[in-house]
């Protein structure tokens, strides 16, 4: 209540103020007079007033300056003072000394690059690069996976390489795997840079860029295990090593900072074919005058004890062979030359020709045949045309198709396809390799075909038949006890295998702060002292779909997976462009969702959903044909899911005349 009083007092007073200073118009003169003499006068005092504060105004800025200029010349005073100075300059040296930090970012650091290879079998490439000096390590390809559809192949995204080529030296190369060669085609159409490899990788090598139309143009150069490429900082040595194929090295890269050690993959066989025993006294020799990183084949970390030696393999072909007097037929990789050095023998021995079936196959053995990494005699492999000639217990067919491709010679005899090969139960079929992690249920649907025709199917589970090219746990402590590496950096194999083979790195008595497992793109820089994961650079996947390089992405799988799990509708109508009737149609075309004859029911509930649509576009007067597609589409969507619970791929085609 009382607040109220004082509001209405303050009213009061407001409006009385108000009344007095703007005085109502005054009939008389005299009055009107006076009032303009008054305004006047109060209106002279007040710009005389505000002349005095404006003047005050000034002279208290003027006041402020003066202090803030006094305040800025003793500041400066003290800052240039002899005293100050010293008292400085001693500051900052303690804080050097006390705060250094823990890694120094030079530019003299080794950087290595992985841009694949890590978390993922295959699409190995690795970067090692100093100052303006870059030497890569294998370039291969990915198998696609299930979801990949269409896709032929996977390779590493070289964007870094291409932004960075003037600094790139050379290509070296472990081992002739597609993991590890099989992208060099497409990189070097990008990226022109020489190769260094060993003879047979040379080999294999040679037949891709033949292919490619690319041999002319590249520098290829073989070079003996032993010996040490030059490419200014950064020196590359090859060291005899032990694998499923010949000739494969690993390296030691010798920089300005320190040794790293890259095995790429091996396995330590003390009786392989070729009597070639890894060379493991350098690695020894290097680890006593010290490894700073060495970087390891992981494939199998998971599992303990020794890989078997490839020449137990021998005494298992021997035995199928003897008193055999089925006709022979051995499935296996064709890169691995010890395997089909050992099938020679074993036909050599009891007397069989050996025809070759498959392309990889016939190109593995006729690059390993003239460079004298298979002996065989003569007159030993003839033609598959001339099988025939011969009786079943003269023949050995070596063929592909161990991992049960679709299109491989081995699946298209299991299903009757083969133009040159007719399997029968007088077949004793081999297949001398495990299944790759997710080809297991392709290589059972080979097996099974094979034994409803009635063949006799040797496959791992039943003889050892196959054994890895890859070490096991023991393996992998002996190279890392001759190594004796600072830093511990485990690659080629999944995340789960990176992981078990840091593990195994820890149990020899490597700190864990000096493993890395690194993720493709990721930067670890190392120098003398120390090592630390910094920058990370592009990466990823690459799609190869026949001639198309990378027109493939995510976007055009998902359509492809759509496609695959629901089928297509498409709708093509004519409308008049003007008035938005329809002229002819709605014709529905189904591929892939329903039988159109079984199902003529929901066929023409569609079209008749469509004339509804249509409908009401003319009598909105929608003639935007993005609008009326989009609409479409969106509202068939919806009437075919609530109809069948399906979600095809609806593609409207609108003509207008």
């Amino acid at each position: 209540m009382e607040n109220n009083d004082t509001m209405e007092k303050a009213v009061y007073v407001k409006t009385e103020t108000k009344k007095k200073r703007m005085p109502r118009k005054n009939t008389k003169k005299e009055d009107g007079q006076t009032s303009r003499t008054n305004y006047e006068n109060k209106l002279n005092d007040k710009k005389s007033k505000s002349s005095k504060a404006r003047k005050e105004m000034l002279n208290e800025k003027k006041r402020e300056s003066r202090r803030v200029s006094n305040e800025i010349n003793q500041v400066a005073k003290k800052l240039n003072s002899k005293e100050f100075k010293e008292n400085f300059t001693n500051k900052i040296e303690d804080k050097k000394k006390n705060n250094t930090p823990k890694f120094e970012f030079k530019k003299d650091n080794l950087k290595i690059i992985p841009l694949g290879g890590l978390d993922e079998i295959g699409k190995n490439i690795t970067v090692f690069e100093y100052g303006n000096e870059i030497v890569l390590v294998d370039c291969g390809l990915e198998f696609p996976e299930d979801d990949m559809l269409g896709v032929d192949l996977v390779i590493p995204d070289v964007t870094y390489l291409e932004k960075n080529k003037e600094k790139i030296k050379g290509l070296v190369v472990t081992h002739g795997h597609e993991d590890h060669i099989g992208a060099i085609p497409y990189v070097l159409k990008q990226i022109n840079i020489p190769i260094y490899a060993t003879r047979l990788t040379v080999g294999l090598i040679k037949n891709k860029l033949e292919e490619h139309k690319l041999l002319a143009s590249t520098k290829l150069v073989t070079v003996e295990q032993g010996q040490t490429i030059n490419f200014g900082n950064i020196k590359v040595e090859f060291i005899r090593s032990s694998h499923s194929i010949p000739d494969s090295v690993m390296l030691a890269i010798h920089t300005p900072v320190g040794v790293v050690l890259h095995t790429g993959d091996f396995k330590v066989d003390f009786t392989p074919i070729d009597d070639k025993i890894m060379d493991l006294g350098r690695i020894a020799e290097l680890g006593n005058k010290g490894i700073l990183a060495l970087m390891s084949d992981s494939t199998n970390s998971e599992r303990k004890g020794y890989t078997m030696s490839e020449r137990t393999i021998g005494d298992v072909f021997d035995r199928l062979f003897q008193n055999n007097k089925k006709r022979i037929v051995v499935a296996t990789f064709a890169s691995n030359v010890h395997r089909v050095q050992q099938i020679v023998n074993s036909a050599e021995k009891y007397g069989r020709k050996i025809a070759v079936c498959g392309r990889s196959m016939i190109n593995m053995i006729e690059t390993a045949r003239e460079i004298g990494y298979i002996d065989a005699p003569e007159n030993m492999f003839i033609d598959i045309d001339m099988i025939k000639n011969y009786t079943d217990d003269q023949l050995v067919i070596i063929t592909t198709g161990s991992q049960g491709e679709t299109m491989s010679a081995l699946t298209r005899m299991a299903a009757g396809e083969h133009k040159k090969v007719v399997i029968t139960p007088n077949d004793m079929v081999i297949i001398s390799a495990t299944p790759i992690p997710g080809n297991e249920k392709l290589v059972s649907n080979v097996i099974n075909d094979l034994m409803q025709i009635g063949a006799e199917v040797i496959y791992s589970a039943l003889e050892n038949v196959h054994v890895s090219g890859h070490a096991c746990q023991e393996e992998q402590k002996l190279i890392i006890s001759l190594a004796k590496p600072k830093y511990f950096m485990p690659v080629h194999g999944e995340y789960r295998q990176l992981r078990a083979h840091a593990e195994t790195a820890k149990e020899m008595g490597i700190p864990a702060e000096n493993i890395f497992i690194l993720e493709n793109g990721k930067t670890l820089e190392l120098n003398k002292k120390e090592a630390k994961i910094t920058t990370s650079v592009p990466s990823g996947k690459i799609l190869v779909d026949g001639l198309g390089v990378g027109d493939v992405g995510n976007i055009v799988l998902r359509d492809r997976q759509h496609l695959s799990q629901d089928g297509l509708i498409v709708i093509v109508m004519t409308m008049d462009g003007s008035t938005g009737e329809i002229v002819s149609g709605p014709d529905v075309v189904s591929r892939g969702f329903v039988y159109v004859r079984e199902s003529e029911t929901l066929m023409d509930d569609v079209k008749r959903v469509i004339k509804q649509e249509v409908q009401t576009f003319e009598e909105e007067g929608v003639r935007d044909w993005s609008t009326i597609k989009s609409t479409l589409k969106d509202d068939l969507r919806d009437y075919i899911f609530q109809r069948t619970k399906r979600n095809p791929m609806i593609l409207p085609i609108i003509m207008e005349v």
